[in-house]
């Protein structure tokens, strides 16, 4: 087929290349930059087979005009990879929870596997990475073959929805934003994308219209920091302070969930511990420090920082990093919710990363946390900024 692969900077050059070992013709245009590939007006002038163009693209862009079947990036994923899918095959997306749900779910598979997630591509239980890259869709082919050639499991996280190649997918949040230039919802697309998978799992509270889902509340039921499951065949319980904070109550709940619809007992996930920028708790001196600062900080996670922090310390006083320091995370941080964040949390002292305002200004998280640890004597430091990591 002749096929045209639309924005190189979001996976499109790689599954360009997959695509022309699979003896496609294949042309590319950079939508954003127009550095790489050919030209919009170029390719407007060519016919095609297949369009492939990512969700996140402006609908009314004048590359998706006319007749030509379009398809999305995660639909190429699929139709790349085929019957060539490792097994089993765990896709997760979501607007919040997915790094920490895949590795919640990693942690207690057994055998050697691949993680792949915003933190990296992981061999397991080795522990080596072997690269770091984005969550695009396209970037899930190369840790698919990985798995794949060495005989492993993969848990993948993916953005804004997945590709249907893996035996289960898990939805961890019903949470919705604005994608394609204001004019499609994220969540729409997601729930879209995980039709195609054969299994589906979704976070309690989400009802999506798919033919074999389960909520994570049919397996799983929590108690204060006790768990208990029991899903086909497989039960029992296990304890997690992690409970504690929602964000690791959800995604312990659907990893617990993910691994007994595997055939898998969760009961390792007691052992499970916070991951760096996700609520992970450092102490300096007399001063804690409660680190959230991930793609998927919002306002309601900077609360739920600042109340964890004053529960650990016992400590009203706090000192609170907040803002964005990069602006390719979809949906960033609104500066109505860093000043509503604010308002709420009442710190003594507030440090601003990559925005304007009333308050002391950096470029940098790690400008804003020598800052703060100057200033800091007690109490705790909370950072909670929207960023890559």
């Amino acid at each position: 087929m002749h096929i045209l692969v639309l924005d190189t900077i979001h996976g499109g050059r790689d599954l360009a290349w997959h695509l022309e070992q699979g003896a496609h013709h294949v042309d590319t245009v950079d939508v954003y930059r127009g550095r790489e590939g050919i030209g919009a007006d170029t390719a407007a002038r060519k016919s095609y087979d297949l369009v492939v163009a990512p969700v996140h693209l402006d609908p009314d862009h004048p590359l998706l005009g006319g007749s030509t079947r379009r398809i999305s990036h995660h639909d190429a994923v699929r139709m790349i990879l085929g019957d060539r899918a490792p097994r089993p095959m765990v896709e997760v997306t979501g607007a919040q929870g997915k790094t920490t749900t895949a590795h919640a779910l990693a942690s207690v598979l057994p055998g050697p596997g691949v993680l792949h997630t915003s933190t990296g591509t992981w061999l397991l239980p080795e522990r080596q990475l072997l690269w770091q890259r984005s969550i695009t869709p396209a970037s899930v082919l190369d840790a698919a073959f990985a798995a794949r050639c060495r005989d492993r499991w993969l848990v993948a996280e993916e953005s804004l929805g997945v590709s249907g190649a893996g035996n289960l997918a898990v939805l961890t949040s019903g949470k919705d934003y604005r994608v394609a230039a204001g004019k499609k919802s994220a969540f729409a697309e997601k729930l879209a994308s995980v039709r195609v998978s054969p299994r589906l799992l979704v976070a309690p509270g989400v009802v999506p219209d798919h033919p074999s889902f389960f909520s994570a509340d049919a397996a799983v039921q929590r108690e204060g920091e006790l768990c208990r499951y029991r899903w086909k065949g497989i039960r029992g319980s296990f304890t997690s302070p992690l409970f504690a904070t929602q964000a690791y109550g959800t995604a312990l709940t659907l990893a617990a969930a993910a691994a007994c619809e595997l055939g898998v007992d969760p009961a390792g996930l007691g052992q499970f511990t916070a991951l760096p920028g996700r609520l992970s708790v450092a102490q300096e001196g007399t001063v804690t420090i409660i680190d959230d600062a991930n793609s998927g900080t919002t306002l309601a996670t900077t609360l739920e920082a600042a109340g964890y922090a004053r529960r650990l310390t016992g400590n009203p006083a706090l000192t609170l990093i907040i803002g964005e320091e990069q602006r390719t995370v979809c949906e960033g941080f609104p500066d109505a919710d860093v000043q509503e964040a604010i308002r709420r949390i009442r710190p003594a002292q507030v440090i601003l990363v990559g925005k304007e305002g009333d308050y002391p200004q950096v470029g940098r998280i790690r400008d804003a946390l020598v800052r703060a640890k100057a200033s800091t004597h007690q109490g705790s430091i909370v950072i909670a900024v929207k960023t890559w990591r």
